[in-house]
């Protein structure tokens, strides 16, 4: 069953439409305080289909999340008790809890180690903002976290470049039947 050969097909269409760009920038900045989907999922195919501006990518990306992290934490500093309720209902406040211990004992480390990590950077953003973290070290933490996972995810796909593009094209249904057993699996076993 060829399901995921179309969708990987469509993913690169959009990767190389013209306003490709402002969406990455937007999902970069929501995603780093209020949105669910990380950026890599839009990042990943736009450096397959254009190795070529993977460094400006990476970038845009980095910058935008930043700003978007700079957002959450004002959130996190002014409006917690508006988005508390928020965090509850989608399952986020026993990680909210933790990010918040962890700022207490790491500081700048945890936003750095949030930036890099698929954590939802978001419940740290807004924790650091209700923590009062200082907003120098929050944005030096939120650049150079980011910075690593975002310039790692385009370099590794510039490195496989118009190549890795076409033999996932062969593989990507093997791949995506894989990971949906291997969810099923992890569902049964964990839950």
């Amino acid at each position: 069953m060829r399901l995921f050969s179309g969708l990987y097909a469509q993913v690169m269409i959009w990767a190389r439409h013209k306003y490709a760009t402002y969406w990455l920038a937007l999902v970069s900045f929501t995603e780093s305080s209020c949105f669910l989907v990380p950026p890599d999922v839009m990042l990943a195919p736009m450096t397959l289909a254009k190795p070529e501006r993977a460094w400006f990518l990476a970038g845009l990306t980095t910058v935008a999340s930043v700003l978007g992290g700079l957002l959450g934490y004002f959130i996190g500093m002014f409006a917690f008790h508006m988005v508390e309720p928020w965090l509850v209902s989608l399952g986020y406040m026993d990680a909210y809890t933790h990010a918040a211990e962890w700022f207490h004992q790491w500081g700048i480390w945890a936003i750095f180690l949030a930036g890099f990590t698929p954590i939802p950077f978001k419940i740290f953003t807004i924790a650091a903002g209700v923590a009062s973290m200082a907003l120098l070290p929050f944005i030096f933490g939120a650049l150079v976290g980011r910075g690593m996972r975002f310039f790692l995810v385009a370099g590794l796909m510039r490195w496989g470049g118009h190549e890795l593009e076409s033999k996932l094209h062969l593989w990507i249904d093997r791949i995506g039947w894989f990971t949906v057993l291997a969810l099923v699996i992890g569902y049964f076993i964990f839950v």
